[in-house]
């Protein structure tokens, strides 16, 4: 997936997992402790994306040049169908998992990370929203989403705030 330059931002590269080193980089990203109760492990959401086939996942690694600083996951399009039938999902596209690397937390990576997956979904069919959650407490990602400029839907899933990045804005 190409690079996109926002400003003086920083920017990154998702990357598909392929080789077995790449797997392994994404492997070894870790959350600071008290963050882990809002973000899964890159190991739990790769065995994710298997057991829910139906929820559409793909996922990438987060790369500064060679360095890998993040993993990506994301519910690409799941059919109106299936979300109809399947009260556990949300979409069509809903941003799984945002997990950037604690050692390159607060240089910009997170915001750089999602500028590159709203470029991608922007790209898809009938993509005119992101969706994601956050769980709440303290150190809950939902400021940084806001920030970004996602805003809660007033839903809840699983014990989750659900927010919306409207992909219109400024058409």
């Amino acid at each position: 997936m190409a690079e996109r330059q926002r400003g003086t931002r920083r920017t990154v590269e998702l990357r598909d997992i392929v080789t077995d080193d790449e797997r392994a980089a994404a492997l070894a990203l870790r959350v600071s402790p008290e963050q882990g109760q809002f973000v899964a492990d890159v190991g739990t959401s790769l065995r994710e994306a298997v057991d829910y086939p139906e929820a559409c996942a793909r996922y990438w690694t987060a790369n500064d040049g060679d360095r890998v600083v993040g993993f990506v996951m994301l519910s690409d399009g799941i059919p109106a169908d299936v979300l109809d039938s399947d009260p556990t999902l949300v979409g069509p596209y809903f941003l799984w998992r945002l997990l950037i690397d604690e050692n390159a937390q607060r240089q910009g990576y997170g915001s750089a990370a999602l500028d590159a997956l709203v470029d991608y979904v922007r790209t898809r069919p009938g993509a005119d929203a992101l969706l994601t959650s956050a769980g709440q407490g303290e150190g809950s990602p939902q400021p940084f989403y806001e920030r970004y400029g996602f805003v809660p839907t007033g839903e809840v899933h699983e014990g989750e705030v659900v927010l919306r990045l409207d992909l219109r804005a400024g058409e």
